[in-house]
């Protein structure tokens, strides 16, 4: 009986290397777009419980105010209280800065809204960072 050589034996070969790779690669392309297009969609819900959360702090603050911050004042009403206010029992939201949305682009907000039945605008601009008016294609607003 032979014994075989140890060093011959070990280790793959090029091709079966190849070959893995070729698979794994297939693997990657085809699975790929599925997982961005989820992480795309979670990021837009994670905008519109955002904007919800948002327009609740933003009651808080008119029952204890009266009224919503104006356009000028903006969301830095919730962290710092306005000259002009007087029952400011804030600050409203957690942190040092002003919250972002998932894009990290800065909320839009305005007072008094420029839609129909609403008190305010509160919009995520999207993941484009759209400018412009609320309820603008792609943007995410309160309900």
């Amino acid at each position: 009986m032979r014994r075989r050589d140890p060093d011959r034996t070990a280790g793959f070969t090029l091709l079966e290397i190849l070959v893995v790779i070729a698979i794994l690669g297939l693997l990657i392309g085809l699975v790929a777009p599925a997982a961005l297009r989820q992480l795309g969609g979670a990021r837009i819900s994670v905008a519109r419980q955002s904007v919800e959360r948002l327009g609740s702090v933003l009651d808080l603050y008119k029952l204890d105010v009266g009224t919503y911050p104006t356009t000028e004042e903006g969301l830095q009403a919730l962290l710092t209280k306005p000259t002009s206010v007087s029952n400011w029992n804030g600050p409203y939201v957690k942190g040092e800065g002003l919250p972002v949305d998932p894009w990290n682009h800065p909320y839009l907000y305005r007072n008094p809204s420029g839609r129909t039945g609403h008190d305010y605008d509160l919009c995520s601009r999207g993941p484009t960072d759209q400018s412009g008016d609320a309820g603008q294609q792609g943007m995410i607003c309160n309900p």
